[in-house]
């Protein structure tokens, strides 16, 4: 599909691979609408892109419901493309000192993670199925956020790689559901971005992080997640897969 035109919307769209992304959609002729859990980032972004603010908890499908239809009515029709970048990385040891368990912590990723994914994937796929086909058949294209953690998770990272490990899984499935609507389900699994999360950690840490990347042998930049986003909206023959976006890196155990 080529992107000008297009409606698209972005959860997580606020900060860090969401808002990136945004920016290279609205762009290339994209009208942008945002989702994001903190609305004073969606907004900033949404004013410097021309585009439209909704807060959202992803894991809640009632508000997942009423943003996607507000994007669509701001949009004028129904999204074309709908990226997922929203997400936490919340750790914790399957047992940790003192016999602490993490299952609620485990819950609250695989909601906002998964089930978040699920609801945005759910909502804007049954909006593209009712649309029009465009040339070739397609009538949109979703893009989730995995994670290389789902194949390398660390310590601690047990409830995080289970929730990109399922949005990895669903990807093949989910693209076999909806392509006799024309509707092609991607996944990407970025590794080592430079993202606010990133940036919070202390320079030795990331110093370390960083040697574990191969070529190029730096972390990434989130204008290269969404191009990767842009090269999936554009080419029809991508489908169903996972893309590991990770400069050959392999996490270690910790």
């Amino acid at each position: 599909m080529e992107i000008k035109g297009l409606g698209a919307i972005v959860t997580g769209g606020g900060s860090g691979l969401g808002a990136a992304t945004a920016r290279l959609l609205a762009g290339r002729g994209a009208k942008v609408a945002i989702l994001d859990f903190d609305g004073h980032k969606a907004a900033a972004v949404a004013a410097e892109v021309g585009g439209l603010a909704v807060r959202v908890d992803v894991s809640e499908a009632a508000e997942v419901e009423a943003a996607v239809a507000a994007a669509a009515d701001w949009i004028g029709a129904a999204p074309r493309v709908a990226v997922n970048c929203a997400g936490i990385a919340n750790g914790g040891r399957v047992v940790g000192r003192e016999g602490k368990l993490s299952i609620d912590t485990f819950e609250r990723v695989l909601r906002v993670n998964l089930f978040g994914t699920y609801n945005v994937m759910s909502h804007a796929a049954r909006l593209m199925v009712e649309a029009e086909a465009l040339e070739g058949g397609e009538r949109g294209v979703i893009v989730n956020t995995a994670s290389i953690a789902y194949e390398d998770g660390q310590v601690g990272q047990s409830a995080y790689a289970a929730s990109k490990g399922a949005v990895a899984a669903m990807c093949l499935p989910a693209a076999r559901d909806l392509a006799r609507h024309g509707v092609r389900v991607m996944a990407i699994a970025p590794g080592l971005f430079r993202t606010p999360m990133m940036e919070g950690l202390a320079p030795e840490v990331t110093e370390k992080i960083v040697a574990d990347i191969q070529f190029p042998a730096r972390l990434g930049d989130p204008a290269e997640y969404a191009l990767m986003v842009a090269q999936i909206v554009e080419n029809p023959y991508l489908n169903g897969t996972t893309i590991r976006l990770d400069a050959a890196t392999r996490l270690p155990p910790k």
